[in-house]
């Protein structure tokens, strides 16, 4: 299976880079950016205000305050004022690109996936859009509670660097791969694929997490250097897109390839005849132009 990870990996690289791929990251980039640059602008500085009062009143930043000597305008807490703020929202930025990528790209990711390199793959449809969406919500809620839950435990050096990409992994491997699944597996199809492929999907997921935090340093950087926040911000935002728009197109090559090798073994059994008496489908329907007459007509 770490093949097939590997394969699908440099695959997606690949479709990535498409003109086609890179034009669909603006328009979550365009939404995100409005709103990141809204808040900043009017919520930015008493956001600040709040996490420096809030932190000067901790006993522990007073202590290590009085003992560093750190000589910041405003002391330690004002310091780590706009960091604290930027831990914070950046979970936030993250699961939001996340839930826009996954509900409004992946599906027609898996499509660009599946027209180039399964083009024999059949539809089954296995899951509406209220299906999905339903699916990130509750998936994107048990998340929630999971950061929520596991903050203290942030406080622990080892642990911060593990639990936030696991938490994301987790997120990123239900939810990208419903959706990559979403119109071409039926209910079963898909509890098969994640049953047979859990750990490889958690796996790609917990990377995926990782490369989400990369851009945090972009974001980082806007506090550092205000003067190119309008720059920065909306950089990490787009890096942020592009991190889970290469992502659906992991999920897609390796889950789309898993029902295919599913198939091969299990394979769909052909559609119900229609009911008598029903019109059969539109493209089955014999049109005016394919009479046959007609051509005689035209000939004689």
């Amino acid at each position: 299976m770490i093949q097939r990870v590997l394969d699908a990996f440099v695959r997606a690289l690949g479709h990535a880079l498409l003109p086609r791929v890179i034009g669909m990251t603006l328009l979550p980039l365009a939404v995100m950016t409005v709103v990141a640059l809204g808040l900043g602008y009017f919520f930015w500085s008493g956001a600040v205000e709040w996490m420096r009062a809030a932190l000067a009143s901790w006993s522990v930043v007073g202590w290590l305050d009085d003992r560093l000597q750190v000589g910041w305008p405003g002391g330690l807490a004002a310091l780590l004022a706009p960091f604290a703020l930027v831990a914070l929202a950046t979970p936030v930025i993250v699961l939001t690109s996340l839930v826009l990528v996954s509900t409004l790209m992946t599906p027609t990711l898996a499509r660009i996936v599946a027209e180039r390199r399964f083009p024999a793959l059949r539809r089954q449809g296995g899951a509406s859009l209220a299906a999905s969406i339903g699916w990130s919500a509750g998936s994107l809620l048990v998340a929630v509670v999971a950061l929520i839950v596991s903050l203290p435990l942030w406080l622990i050096p080892p642990l911060v660097l593990l639990l936030p990409p696991l938490i994301w992994g987790w997120l990123t491997y239900r939810v990208m791969s419903f959706d990559a699944l979403a119109d071409y597996a039926s209910s079963a199809e898909r509890a098969a694929v994640f049953k047979a492929h859990r750990w490889p999907l958690l796996a790609m997921g917990i990377a995926t997490g990782y490369m989400g935090a990369a851009p945090g340093i972009v974001w980082a950087s806007g506090v550092l250097f205000a003067a190119l926040f309008v720059v920065l911000v909306p950089l990490a935002i787009w890096i942020y897109t592009f991190v889970f728009v290469f992502s659906s197109l992991w999920f897609a090559h390796y889950c789309l390839d898993a029902l295919v090798q599913l198939r091969a073994v299990q394979p769909v059994p052909p559609p119900a005849p229609p009911p008598a008496g029903a019109l059969p489908p539109a493209d089955a329907r014999t049109s005016i132009t394919d009479v046959p007459w007609r051509d005689a007509n035209r000939s004689s």
